[in-house]
């Protein structure tokens, strides 16, 4: 008897014999592992939580489409003119003697300076609209700052390989931890300790280096609430890998709640406990310190922590007033600094001081308070509605004083051995 079942083999179905939608289905099919892969992607810097990242987003996206103006067409005239005159393609126009073209001339210059005019034209505004330094005039597309807003300040300080958050509006710190409110202008003063660092919270905002014996600062503002993270984008030594921190964004009622709960903690972060903290360590875990000694910041910045140390402010106060004379040679016992903490006041030869030195010593070093001197910010424009620098204070201009040195007289008086 005959069986004219079809076996299994005869049921294979050979990818040639498939119809269109069904290879449209099977290479559908094939590309979901690639979207799985996808979604582990972070566009975190193309879809920040805070407006000034947002507008550094749509400065690169703008750039970008602009640059592949050119970039798509020449890719695909590369492809077109090497398929059109191909060796086996023999219709096509053979001109060996061909030399110059006005038409082509002008399409291949003016197009890339078209280009190149407008980026630069983008870049130039974006550059004086988004620096750091510069206040920000709204929390949001079409929302402008509160009148009455206050902004919240946080001194941050690079240390190996940790971060140090101060609020001195709260008067507590933080180590790898920042919490800020959202739609609040944030004004951060930033510093480092040791080496070379670069503080980046991708949600909030660009990329701004920490550099010991100076500050910077960054104006910014977070629009959504949530947890994003922060680290440094400078490699800076061994822990460099592990130097991140939380950053949490909240309302203000749930920012002063959190504030209100560090500062009932028990830890303290005055000067030995931050030379202490300053040490290297890797992985350190998120601390709090319910209250900060106030000049902290200050101290960090002048490379004054240790007691003993002159400050550098207390050192530019010196010379402009001319200096210490012959006394002034003695000052190097008081400013010698080491990265690893490890420095102390060097003992001065038995014998070579005189009493005056001995007051100068006293005077400048055995209460070394840094001196604060007015820092450097721009204003944000009055008038953003024409992109051509009105509003912006020219300096020199009545009612637009230039900045300047605040120099504070000592406020210890020299006193005798």
């Amino acid at each position: 008897m005959r069986n004219d079942r079809p076996s299994c083999a005869d049921l294979t179905i050979e990818p040639a014999s498939l119809d269109r939608p069904a290879r449209r289905r099977w290479a559908a099919m094939a590309l979901l592992p690639l979207t799985a892969l996808l979604g582990g992607c972070d566009w975190i810097v193309l879809n920040p939580a805070g407006d000034v990242a947002r507008q550094q987003a749509d400065l690169v996206v703008i750039s970008t489409w602009l640059m592949l103006l050119i970039i798509v067409p020449v890719m695909g005239l590369t492809v077109f003119f090497a398929w059109k005159y191909r060796a086996a393609n023999t219709e096509a126009q053979y001109e060996p003697e061909w030399s110059h073209s006005t038409q082509l001339e002008l399409v291949i210059w003016s197009a890339p300076l078209l280009i190149i005019i407008a980026l630069g034209a983008l870049t130039w505004v974006a550059t004086h609209m988004l620096d750091p330094y510069r206040t920000i005039n709204r929390i949001g597309h079409a929302r402008p700052v509160p009148a009455a807003a206050q902004p919240l300040d946080v001194q941050v300080v690079a240390l190996n390989w940790k971060w140090l958050f101060i609020y001195p509006q709260q008067g507590i710190a933080t180590v790898n931890e920042l919490v800020v409110p959202t739609d609040r202008p944030l004004r951060f003063r930033i510093t480092s300790s040791a080496v070379m660092n670069s503080l980046y919270a991708p949600a909030l905002a660009g990329q701004i280096y920490a550099m010991p014996g100076m500050e910077t600062k960054l104006h910014a503002v977070l629009n959504q609430p949530g947890r994003y993270e922060g680290f440094s984008a400078n490699y800076s030594g061994a822990g460099f890998s592990h130097m991140r921190f939380a950053m949490r964004g909240m309302d203000e009622a749930g920012f002063d709640r959190w504030a209100a709960a560090v500062r009932k903690g028990a830890a303290s972060l005055d000067r030995t406990a931050y030379l202490t903290l300053e040490k290297p360590s890797e992985k350190e875990p998120i601390r709090h310190y319910a209250s900060v000694t106030p000049d902290l910041f200050d101290a960090v910045v002048n490379l004054c922590v240790r007691p003993g140390k002159m400050c550098m402010s207390q050192m530019m106060a010196l010379d402009a007033r001319g200096g210490m004379g012959n006394a002034g040679r003695w000052n190097l016992a008081a400013l010698s600094y080491d990265k690893f903490g490890h420095e102390e006041v060097n003992a001065v030869t038995p014998g070579g001081l005189t009493q005056a030195d001995q007051v100068f010593i006293k005077a400048y070093c055995t209460n070394n308070r840094p001196m604060s001197a007015a820092g450097m910010e721009t204003q944000a424009p009055a008038d953003t509605s024409i992109l051509q620098g009105a509003g912006l204070p020219i300096p020199g201009s009545p009612g637009a004083a230039p900045p300047g040195l605040s120099v504070p007289a000592p406020t210890t008086e020299p006193t005798a051995f």
